[in-house]
């Protein structure tokens, strides 16, 4: 068996376009464009080149951005002010914090600050309850465009078994609760497994769905993996040399998968895609042109 691969570059390249041509369609009714503010504090090389990739990623879909970048020696207060600058700013539709902050900042209480019609990374307490409730306004980047690859790659969810390596709340929480929910691309069967799991082999072996995001090179091997699985691989590890590889041992594990995701090319086009989406969607729900969900 070779697994098929699960193109998420070429993917988000389309979904970009359906993007860009609905950014002008709510350019042509409301004379705006959708703005993100991305806010960046201190020199992190990595959230420098992800703060980078998606302003470029909004500029080429027609949106505009801005970005607000702080010294790392910026206190918890002066961040707060900033937040709360942006929240009334009519002119932003969606704020972006870059994770990590520094040390001496608590990242809840700036993520809490953040308006909720705006927090278009799902990761504020409303928008995380309203997707534990069922009653999403934002879903998290990452968790939603998992459910979108597979989604449009005609994979089935509903009635399988998905398992979750990894409970954070920006991948492992979201993506059980979302898929979860009542629907096609939902009605899962979901188990979250994690640093304290027993016998995790024996539970990843049960996956018809596996989703690996716990930030360890190539952890899963191929003797984890249930033949004909679907393997959704969210890590990525830069190794000594340089080389980019996910949470799975994707050489082995390809020769039993059914469907793997590459590493890079896979997940991570995906996620700044569904920035975007969230981004026009915080546009459209503020200028009146969705209904906001109840």
């Amino acid at each position: 068996m070779t697994a098929r691969l699960l193109d998420g570059k070429r993917l988000a390249e389309q979904i970009r376009e359906e993007i860009r041509q609905q950014v002008e369609r709510f350019y042509q009714t409301t004379g705006q464009r959708p703005g993100l503010a991305a806010v960046l504090v201190g020199d992190n090389p990595a959230s420098q080149i992800y703060v980078r990739n998606k302003r470029r990623a909004c500029e080429q879909v027609g949106m505009v951005s801005w970005l607000h970048h702080l010294p790392g020696e910026t206190t918890e207060a002066q961040l707060l002010a900033l937040v709360r600058q942006l929240n009334d700013d009519p002119v932003v539709h969606g704020i972006l914090v870059q994770l990590p902050l520094p040390r001496h900042i608590r990242e809840e209480k700036i993520l809490e600050a953040v308006a909720p019609n705006k927090d278009i990374d799902g990761f504020g307490p409303e928008n995380l309850g309203r997707l534990a409730a069922g009653r999403p306004r934002f879903v998290p980047c990452t968790p939603l465009g998992v459910q979108v690859l597979l989604r449009r790659h005609d994979i089935a969810i509903a009635g399988r078994h998905v398992v979750i390596l990894g409970r954070s709340t920006i991948v492992g929480k979201p993506l059980a609760l979302l898929l979860l929910h009542k629907g096609p691309d939902a009605d899962a069967t979901v188990t979250v497994c994690h640093s304290r799991t027993q016998n995790l082999a024996a539970m990843t072996r049960q996956a018809d769905i596996l989703v690996a995001a716990m930030g360890q090179p190539r952890f899963v091997r191929a003797d984890m993996i249930k033949p004909g699985a679907v393997i959704v691989d969210v890590g990525i590890n830069r190794l000594p040399d340089g080389t980019l590889v996910g949470d799975v041992d994707h050489a082995a594990v390809a020769g039993i998968a059914s469907a793997i995701t590459p590493v890079p090319g896979g997940v991570g086009p995906m996620t700044v895609a569904m920035l975007l989406h969230n981004t026009l969607r915080a546009a459209q729900l503020q200028a009146g042109l969705l209904s906001a969900p109840e």
